[in-house]
């Protein structure tokens, strides 16, 4: 009887957990049977095995051949283990060396001619053996996503034939040649210079930028509300690589696959409001991100936030308050970070020209005004911390006849992350996530900005929700002003930005 233990990784959520892969080849009638709860695609690999390795003039074993995925209880899906089983087999039936299987882990999809086809979810794959103290054995073409972490022994290969050769080498898999490293093109983002007008609502950008504050614009049909929310993107602070790696990871695991050219970029995600519940937060029988979870430490920009149905968008409350999003199956539980900048675009009514100072006369009733507000909730909007008006741009300003040429967004940027480092240093991360007593040692107010709060509070009948939202804006405003505390002027700015938060508002 003969025996062979190789190392793979499963897919739960955006975790890899360890599975062993035995091997043992016993007498009796040839057959091949895997057990450890394996799904459709494993149970299929079989046949794939059998013809990748009799392509690659391997000999298959006219031998009773068990396969287990331990542990039992964990769901395997995918082709992921085809290499592991192959080279399991090869190793138990003395066709290739096992010194070297315990000191690596293995992934790949085979092909019938013994190819390596990538997988998905290779990141955190590649984070799961570093941690673990082992080098990762991979399709070529997943090479470049796991390079992109540090401290990882790789060695990728094209086929079962190219590793099984390594193998039999004296130098092992070191024979494998290297990933080569791919630098991801220049980063290109709409300017904020093209932006004319619309002082209030690029300090708001600003704001929202600096600090990671979720962002409201209301305004008329062409006030440039999209034209503003397309240029955030450039304006926001670089990534760290800790950053970097959660949001690969999550995109390693998503339908779409991990690209390593947007590698070290925030995610810019703008679904269609016809989306649904599932769409955004994830979901499925097996559980995948969403869009929330695809934006986390990037921006998720809903358009027409009223288009949205109503229950779809409550879906957007827990997380962001918690900054994670967790999907319950009945056989199976996911959970996915999801913490990202909501920046969201809507009309003052029905028609848009609600208050539009020369544009069309709005025939809106208050009842359906109302209606129109009402698609959006009011605990949702006291989770959003600026509400800031587009009003229509004069005519002077669309034809270059008044105004100089707005900030570059390079100027901005300049701004922004010199007040994002501030936060850094002093609260290990953004203000929009100050919480608890980080949040009353950092935004402590003197007398009169304590004066000046509560009477906010008496005449736009402010949630404590909302008290604190201010609070960590007048943090962020007084950080891009390099003030160490928040003066009147600061605060007074940050509850102008509560636009919609307006007792009997309509």
């Amino acid at each position: 009887m003969s025996l062979a233990l190789l190392y793979s990784r499963a897919r739960s959520g955006i975790d890899a957990p360890l599975v062993t892969v035995e091997v043992h080849l016993a007498n009796g009638l040839p057959s091949l049977s895997i057990v450890g709860l394996p799904e459709m695609a494993v149970r299929e690999s079989k046949d794939r095995v059998r013809g990748a390795l009799v392509n690659s003039r391997f000999e298959f074993p006219r031998r009773r051949i068990t396969i287990n995925l331990a542990p039992a209880d964990l769901p395997k899906e995918g082709g992921r283990f085809d290499l592991p089983i192959a080279l399991g087999i090869l190793a138990a039936s003395g066709q290739i060396p096992d010194h070297h299987l315990p000191r690596c882990e293995f992934i790949g999809e085979l092909a019938l001619s013994g190819r390596l086809r990538p997988v998905k979810g290779v990141l955190p794959v590649a984070l799961a053996a570093r941690d673990a103290g082992r080098a990762l054995v991979l399709p070529r073409a997943n090479a470049g996503e796991a390079a992109r972490l540090r401290g990882l022994a790789i060695h990728p290969a094209d086929g079962l034939l190219e590793l099984c050769d390594a193998l039999i080498q004296d130098s092992g898999l070191d024979g494998l040649a290297p990933p080569e490293p791919v630098s991801p093109p220049a980063l290109t983002t709409p300017d904020l210079s093209e932006v004319r007008g619309q002082p209030q609502a690029r300090r708001a950008l600003e704001v929202a930028a600096a600090g990671g504050h979720s962002l409201l614009l209301i305004g008329p049909p062409g006030s440039g509300k999209s034209m503003l929310a397309g240029r955030l993107p450039g304006i926001l602070p670089p990534m760290t690589e800790r950053e970097a790696l959660e949001t690969a990871a999550i995109l390693s695991v998503s339908h779409g696959g991990f690209d390593p050219a947007s590698w070290m970029r925030r995610p810019f995600r703008a679904p269609h409001h016809t989306a649904s519940g599932v769409a955004l937060v994830g979901g499925g029988g097996n559980p995948r991100p969403g869009e929330v979870s695809l934006a986390h430490n990037g921006v998720l920009f809903l358009d027409e936030l009223p288009e949205f149905d109503r229950r779809v968008l409550e879906v957007l409350r827990e997380p962001l308050e918690s900054g994670h999003i967790t999907i319950s199956r009945a056989g199976r539980q996911a959970d996915f970070p999801a913490r990202f900048q909501l920046l969201a675009a809507m009309n003052p009514c029905p028609c848009g020209h609600l208050g539009d100072d020369g544009g069309p006369v709005c025939r809106c009733s208050e009842e359906q005004v109302a209606r129109y507000r009402g698609r959006v909730s009011g605990p949702l909007l006291d989770r959003i911390d600026m509400h800031v008006e587009v009003p229509r741009l004069p005519a002077g300003l669309l034809t270059g006849e008044a105004g100089a040429r707005a900030e570059s967004s390079a100027r901005v940027r300049e701004r922004v992350e010199a007040c994002r480092r501030r936060q850094l240093a002093r609260n290990g991360g953004p203000n929009s996530e100050l919480a608890g007593h980080r949040l009353e040692d950092h935004c402590r107010l003197d007398r009169e900005g304590i004066r000046l709060m509560l009477r906010a509070m008496d005449r736009l009948g402010l949630s404590a929700r909302a008290y604190h939202r201010i609070l960590r804006l007048a943090r962020t405003i007084a950080d891009l002003d390099a003030a160490d505390a928040i003066r009147p002027s600061h605060l007074s700015e940050a509850i102008g930005y509560r636009r919609l938060d307006r007792r009997n508002e309509e």
